[in-house]
């Protein structure tokens, strides 16, 4: 009847701006991070170290989201970030790798970059998500991970690192492509990627899917056309907004 075919659309419009608004309300809050979160205290093993949680608003329980930071650090654009993931409905811890050492100057951040260790790296991203599982605003809801550039390759292996993992995504991340290695993975992937970026070849990411895929582990690929390195980061030149906005839409529904 002409009521059910109105009803049905009501739904249909209602279910896909559930997804859409919340994308809208991130691309808005872009320029303008509120800093509603704190910073908390880590501990990995008998090391303290720092992190910024940003939480939704009531009660919960919520999914959370491991937060990885790029090659600057922790810095106003990630706190931001995780700010609107906090907007979007999930707890965002961004773990502070530096240990307090931000930087603006690539020659820097390069520096602190090669300045980490991956394995402990590692064990503060895990200690992060024990964090969050403790936190009673998450309890036992799942937990995933976003991180970018540096950040995105980090996601990628701490997917592989923790079994308990349920979602990651890595924004410009280094690929892994070697199917011994990515049927270790736990959880399904989505990686975030542009054209135009000079140090990911298109290759090497349409490999990585098709290698997780053939495992059974299930991965998405989207490469943005006209997008560089660090198209998402809108504090640096490199920032394509319709392609934050769509890689976020994309983000949004793959969390939830």
């Amino acid at each position: 009847s002409r009521l059910d075919v109105t009803l049905v659309r009501r739904f249909v419009v209602g279910a896909l701006m559930t997804l859409w608004i919340p994308a809208c309300a991130w691309c808005a809050a872009a320029t303008q991070p509120r800093h509603a979160g704190q910073m908390v205290h880590l501990k990995r093993s008998r090391e303290p170290y720092d992190g910024y949680l940003a939480l939704p608003q009531g009660k919960g329980p919520f999914p959370a989201v491991v937060v990885i930071i790029e090659w600057w650090g922790l810095n106003d654009q990630i706190k931001g970030v995780a700010d609107r993931l906090a907007g979007a409905g999930f707890a965002a811890l961004v773990p502070d790798l530096y240990y307090g050492h931000v930087t603006t100057d690539p020659e820097k951040a390069h520096e602190l970059m090669r300045g980490l260790d991956e394995k402990t790296a590692l064990k503060d991203l895990g200690a992060a998500v024990d964090f969050l599982r403790a936190r009673p605003e998450v309890g036992k809801s799942k937990v995933g991970s976003l991180g970018f550039c540096m950040g995105g390759g980090l996601s990628l292996q701490l997917a592989l690192s923790r079994p308990d993992l349920q979602g990651t995504v890595m924004f410009y991340g280094q690929p892994e492509t070697d199917p011994a290695i990515l049927k270790g993975i736990a959880c399904p992937v989505l990686g975030l990627f542009g054209a135009e970026d000079q140090g990911i070849p298109a290759d090497q990411v349409q490999e990585m899917a098709k290698q997780l895929n053939a495992v059974g582990k299930g991965a998405e690929v989207k490469i943005y056309p006209g997008a560089g390195h660090a198209f998402f980061n809108q504090s640096r030149p490199s920032y394509k907004a319709d392609a934050a906005s769509a890689a976020m839409q994309k983000s949004l529904p793959f969390l939830k």
